[in-house]
């Protein structure tokens, strides 16, 4: 008797392949948390189980397909889902956030960063064939992993596995939680990348971001945001259009009610109707202070109050204590690390998750960034930054923002090294303005750039000696080595002003694009002194606001955050706004504080809450109150979704356009 071969298309066979494509990609995100959030929490791997199932079955299917060449496409996709947790893995651990599928198109520019990348290679090498262990099983075990014959029943049952646990997933969304922070929030809401492999697993995260970028270019889509709802400003409630108020507040002569009968649409007409009742800022004794002073806004790499030393950065430490002295400021760090951190502290706005805002912001009318507000009153408005002129699309944005834009290979010319010099940069660019009065200069700085180490890092090393006594480790000693290359571009900007007798007619204000996230955690506990808390105090940070000659140093211990700086230069400047438009506050105002962060968590006089945790810790002298911890989660997020709306209804061009 002649025996046939068994068609091997049976349940086993099925198993055997489905049961590699999940053990693969449950193995590698595991792997990816581990490494990345240090933690796997039990509801997010089981929905990660689900979709990963449903994910598996449908490769299954796809890898039945090609028939005779199954192993081959089999060895294909388990090398593309290694690259893409092994990139998202590094990534995470240059960015300190997961990439989106905007920042994979976007960032070709990446390749730049190709001394760090190599470090970091070198730094984490055990990764590599940790990564690579579904493969290697695989070439191992591929002549025994079984053939898919493609018949009617195949096609049905791996479709159908597909589905329901596609649906189980979902179900298993819809009927739990729908407060902030849940995977329900994660999956129909709120594009934060890091909250969202946490909840979902990261090709789930994926694929909701495949989908929300499809909505964004289909017109008759509309993207899904959540509706903050009603909200009560927690600020004072009197109406500042009431004439029996005698305070006076920062705000234009807006007729919203003529804005909301002739909105284009209910987007709009929601907007006008948010921001008509937003409360604005007062006026107040700091109001106009500095009008017609020049104004030099830096926006620092990696800066840092750990960096405000009066043994090694003597300029920085002399401006930070004897200008404003803020105690209690934050510098969150958002999706986009320096571009999104650079959007906040140029616009006073929260950037939109998921794409480059500030590119973004481009093609919008941007009356509010300070290019834009000082060049009509006669200002010579220039920016600068030290690195590729259009990294991160700088050359589309600062234009836009109202300045005369110059970077490397566009009308800088600097020392072929990484990173480049502040100093320099200083030296080259003050000529430029400094007789052009009144002025204001933007500058981007790079001295700071990671990786922090003086054998990859140019200033680094250059600053070495100052550094070298310090009781620290290497890496640290290196980052703030770094950090004395801004402190002597700081020095020479400050001699030529006080040269040229305008130094005491010159705002300065100096924050940072996020904190040094190039330095481990137990590296900035070391420079702490202490265990810092991921949660807040992370973000803490220093904000230098400085004019020469001020005779008492003025204390701010007001919590504020780099959201606020924009509002309050316009502030101080006198300057005419709404400050209704804005996301962040003006420093000196009455109004209460707020500091946001990118997963919600916030901080307010009267405590802190920590999405993670879902808990608000109260400040010593006040009560428990569910009711107003509830407003402020809904307050907070009408500021993420109206903030997003600003930038993707062009939102100052149909309230001030005509102005």
């Amino acid at each position: 008797m002649i025996r046939t071969k068994r068609p091997e298309s049976g349940l086993n066979e099925i198993l055997a392949v489905c049961g590699f494509y999940l053990f693969s990609i449950l193995f590698l995100e595991v792997f990816l948390k581990l490494n990345t959030l240090l933690s796997v929490q039990f509801s997010g791997f089981f929905l990660s189980l689900l979709f990963s199932i449903a994910f598996s079955t449908l490769l299954t299917l796809i890898t039945a397909l090609f028939g005779k060449y199954q192993r081959g496409v089999m060895i294909f996709i388990l090398i593309m889902i290694i690259l893409f947790y092994g990139t998202q893995l590094f990534y995470f651990s240059f960015f300190k956030t997961f990439y989106t599928i905007y920042s994979m198109l976007n960032g070709t520019q990446v390749g730049e960063f190709y001394r760090e990348i190599i470090a970091m290679l070198k730094n984490h090498w055990l990764w590599l064939p940790l990564l690579s262990l579904p493969l290697i099983v695989y070439l191992i075990l591929r002549k025994r992993m079984p053939k898919l014959i493609v018949r009617k029943e195949l096609v049905a049952l791996l479709v159908s596995v597909t589905l329901f646990f596609h649906i189980i997933g979902l179900l298993s969304i819809n009927f739990g939680s729908k407060d902030n922070g849940s995977p329900y929030d994660a999956y129909y809401y709120h594009e934060y990348p890091i909250d969202s492999v946490r909840q979902l697993g990261l090709l789930t995260s994926i694929r909701i971001d495949v989908k929300r970028m499809i909505i964004e270019i289909i017109p008759f889509m509309e993207n899904m945001v959540r509706d903050p709802g009603e909200i009560v400003d927690p600020n004072d409630p009197n109406d500042p259009n009431d004439p029996k108020d005698d305070t006076k507040y920062n705000v234009l002569e807006i007729d919203w009610q003529q804005l909301i009968d002739m909105a284009q649409n209910d987007t709009l007409k929601d907007m006008h109707n948010y921001f008509s009742n937003v409360r604005p800022t007062n006026k107040n004794k700091m109001t106009g202070i500095y009008e017609g002073y020049n104004l030099i806004l830096i926006t620092a790499e990696g800066f840092s109050h750990y960096a405000v030393r009066e043994d090694v950065t003597p300029t920085l430490y002399a401006m930070a204590n004897q200008g404003y002295v803020f105690t209690n400021f934050y510098n969150p760090v958002w999706g986009v690390s320096t571009s999104d951190g650079e959007y906040v502290a140029t616009t006073g706005l929260i950037p939109k998750a998921g794409v480059w805002s500030l590119p973004v912001s481009g093609a919008n009318y941007m009356p509010y960034t300070m290019g834009n507000h000082l060049r009509p009153l006669g200002y010579k408005t220039m920016a600068f930054h030290n690195h590729t002129y259009n990294y991160y699309k700088r050359d589309i944005s600062h234009p836009n923002m109202g300045y005369d834009y110059y970077g490397v290979g566009k009308g800088l010319v600097m020392d072929n090294r990484w990173p480049r010099s502040d100093l320099q940069m200083m030296e080259i660019t003050v000529d430029r303005y400094i007789d052009s009065q009144p002025f204001h200069t933007y500058y981007m700085t790079v001295s700071g750039h990671l990786l922090y180490t003086f054998t990859g890092n140019s200033m680094a090393a250059k600053n070495k000696a100052v550094v070298a006594d310090l009781p620290y480790s290497s890496n640290v000693k290196a980052y703030l080595a770094t950090q004395v290359e801004l402190d002597r571009a700081m020095e020479y900007l400050l001699n030529r002003l006080r040269e040229a007798g305008i130094a005491d007619k010159t705002l300065i204000a100096i924050s940072a694009d996020h904190y040094p996230y190039g330095l481990q955690p137990e590296e900035i506990n070391e420079l702490a002194g202490f265990i810092v808390d991921k949660t807040f105090e992370q973000y803490r940070s220093s904000f230098i606001l400085y004019v020469d000659g001020m005779e008492t140093p003025v204390v701010i211990n007001k919590p504020v955050s780099s959201l606020d700086i924009i509002p309050t230069i316009a502030n101080l400047m006198g300057l005419e706004y709404d400050s209704r438009l804005y996301m962040g506050q003006d420093m000196f105002s009455d109004n209460q504080p707020l500091i946001i962060f990118v997963d919600r968590s916030f901080i307010t006089e009267k405590g802190r809450y920590s999405a993670k945790t879902k808990t608000f810790y109260w400040n010593d002298g006040y009560a428990e109150d569910d009711e107003y911890v509830k407003n402020m989660i809904k307050y907070v997020n009408a500021k993420f979704y109206y903030s997003a709306k600003i930038l993707e209804q062009d939102y100052y061009q149909a309230v001030l356009g005509n102005r």
